[in-house]
């Protein structure tokens, strides 16, 4: 049964390639995704992955030595991908898709007023006067949990704790009420009270002002608690999707099992924690077959040889496995990530914080 939600953005078999002295990298190789309407979608996997190359296609952030070598980003009937100079970005950068990085520091001036980086973004996309700029300002720095926001207005981000920073970024990149809000490891240099508090912050956000949200992590405890959808992404693709609940009871390419498998809420008393061996393919060289197999103790013969095609698990959920194939045999997943949904429910009873999403 097809889904009959509002697709808001389409990327086709996006290839992006870098150029590093006289070598080419070829960071995406072929990635799809439709993102829709309203729902939060993850990427997870591990760091060279392609996760944040992937999603900067989104917002023409690639790096002056990458380019977008084939595909489409289409956006209300509008091809990202064609749009080279920051001109021609200005009505979406910022405006209909905005960013939240991973350290609030980087993305703040630091010899500007926390107000004046808000109000610079509002005035430039809504075209109003900087007074009503103000207004619209301090009202979102209260939306986003800033106590005594008109007072705080003038200061800057060194008197902001490194959570309070973040929500200033959060506050910045939702100014505009952008439809897509792309959420870069937006988490990882908080701690842990306080990465729960924007992730709460963030959901909350999403259910008033009605965006989609797309998580870019490797923390499988963050996509567990916010995702609906999840993509798991290797060696410049994404190598299988479905719903949270498919991803992680239904699992079905080895790296989502290696992924799980390593979780370390997961391990027992006394037992080592588990660890994938070897190390990601580089992209420097063509790569053939599945690009996880010669990590992979359960490859077969034609994972070094032949790439895999995406095969359809249920109508959500498709992964990119031999394994999969009619012919394949038949290989259980790890022992550790069997009957995963009785174990985080015990997790879940003992006061654990990772939790599921099922709404």
């Amino acid at each position: 049964m097809a889904d009959e939600r509002k697709i808001v953005l389409s990327a086709k078999d996006i290839e992006v390639k870098f150029r590093v002295r006289d070598n080419y990298l070829t960071a995406i190789r072929g990635v799809s995704l439709d993102l829709y309407d309203g729902e939060t979608f993850a990427i997870v996997g591990e760091s060279g992955s392609g996760k944040s190359v992937f999603t900067k296609t989104f917002t023409g952030m690639l790096e002056s030595n990458g380019t977008i070598s084939k595909g489409s980003v289409m956006f209300h009937g509008q091809d990202l991908t064609k749009l080279k100079t920051d001109k021609d970005w200005e009505g979406i950068r910022g405006a209909k898709i905005s960013t939240i990085f991973q350290d609030p520091m980087t993305s703040l001036n630091p010899i500007r007023t926390i107000g004046s980086q808000i109000t610079e973004v509002i005035e430039k996309h809504q075209g109003i006067s900087k007074a009503e700029a103000k207004e619209q300002a301090v009202q979102m720095m209260e939306r986003v949990g800033i106590p005594n926001a008109r007072e705080r207005f003038d200061e800057y981000p060194f008197q902001y704790s490194g959570g309070m920073r973040q929500r200033i970024v959060i506050a910045i990149a939702l100014s505009c009420h952008p439809e897509i809000l792309i959420c870069d490891e937006p988490t990882t240099a908080l701690d842990v009270t306080i990465q729960a508090q924007i992730i709460a912050l963030i959901r909350s956000l999403q259910k008033e002002l009605k965006f989609t949200t797309l998580y870019i992590t490797h923390d499988l405890g963050v996509v567990a608690n916010v995702a609906d959808r999840v993509g798991v992404m290797y060696g410049g693709q994404i190598i299988e999707y479905g719903t949270v609940n498919e991803i992680f009871y239904e699992p079905q390419h080895p790296y989502t099992w290696a992924l799980l498998s390593a979780l370390p809420q997961l391990s027992e008393k006394g037992q080592d924690l588990y660890y994938i061996t070897g190390t990601p393919p580089s992209l420097y060289n063509e790569i053939k077959g599945d690009a996880f197999a010669p990590r992979n103790p359960n490859a077969l013969k034609i994972d070094f040889v032949k790439e895999p095609p995406f095969f359809q698990v249920s109508p959500t959920h498709f992964a990119k496995t031999w394994l999969l194939d009619p012919r394949a045999p038949k290989i259980e997943k790890p022992a550790v990530i069997q009957n995963l949904h009785e174990k985080i429910a015990k997790m879940t009873a003992k006061g654990g914080a990772f939790h599921v999403r099922t709404e």
